[in-house]
């Protein structure tokens, strides 16, 4: 790999979408936190951060670089069957 230890700071963006296909009651159940697992949206939350952080352990010949934010949506596309 390429020393990049006296790289300046630079701003860099990513975006990364899925969409999950499921059942109407599963959304309904999702939308109103009425799981017997618990909050769904909020653990995929969680994971979703730790992915960011983990980029570069996940990612061949990524280097570690600094992580400031990580931010996640969630949308729902078709209000009974997906998410993004």
């Amino acid at each position: 790999m390429v020393d990049v230890s006296d790289k300046q700071d630079t701003k860099r963006t990513a975006i990364a979408r899925g969409f999950i296909k499921m059942k109407s009651a599963t959304v309904l159940a999702i939308k109103e936190n009425q799981l017997t697992k618990g909050d769904v949206l909020g653990v995929a939350r969680i994971a979703g951060i730790m992915a960011a952080k983990s980029t570069p352990q996940l990612i061949p010949l990524c280097h570690q670089i600094k992580l400031n934010d990580a931010k996640l949506e969630f949308n729902y596309i078709n209000p009974n069957t997906r998410f993004l």
